[in-house]
């Protein structure tokens, strides 16, 4: 079963050896799913959240004219598998030949899927198994739903940069990864 997901901000996890790294958070189901995207689409997805208008398009903003200026539209976007860590997606979008209407499936990065989602404000579905396999608790985390990647207000315990390892065992996925 597929479940309506929204952003619910920009994240950043520490990487394997212990840099930040942006992160699209998604709430799903009623937990949160942490998907870590470049910088670059981090920037693309907060600036679409954000309404932010650029001189010339981003890849994402190129992306979305041309499939409208021939006549399609992006009806959803789908993170439907996770596999050793990497989520897997899928785009759905239709045009209208003859009155009738000819659907195509793309797959896509969730990242791009969801930077294309944010500037067509289209539904973003996600799968139970990757909800099942990914999902953290709301009381895991405290996202900045402002946006503001600057804005240090809302942390979990143990996720000040001065004190990374502050109340941490090795055990504890969850504090691997820290919402601002």
């Amino acid at each position: 079963m597929d479940h309506e997901a929204e952003v619910a901000g920009i994240g950043v996890g520490a990487g394997p050896g212990g840099e930040e790294v942006p992160a699209v958070v998604l709430r799903a189901r009623g937990e949160y799913l942490p998907i870590f995207v470049t910088p670059d689409q981090a920037r693309s997805i907060r600036g679409a959240l954000a309404g932010d208008q650029f001189d010339r398009p981003l890849t994402h903003d190129l992306l979305v004219e041309m499939v409208t200026e021939f006549g399609g539209a992006v009806d959803s976007v789908r993170i439907d598998d996770i596999v050793e860590g990497t989520f897997y997606g899928k785009l759905t979008a239709e045009r209208y030949v003859d009155g009738e209407p000819d659907r195509f499936v793309f797959d896509a990065r969730p990242s791009d899927a969801i930077a294309i989602a944010a500037r067509l404000e289209c539904p973003i579905r996600v799968s139970d198994e990757v909800v099942d396999a990914a999902g953290q608790p709301p009381e895991s985390v405290d996202v900045d739903d402002d946006g503001d990647p600057d804005d240090d207000d809302h942390r979990p315990h143990g996720t000040d940069p001065d004190d990374r390892d502050a109340g941490r065992s090795e055990s504890d996925a969850d504090d691997d990864f820290r919402y601002r």
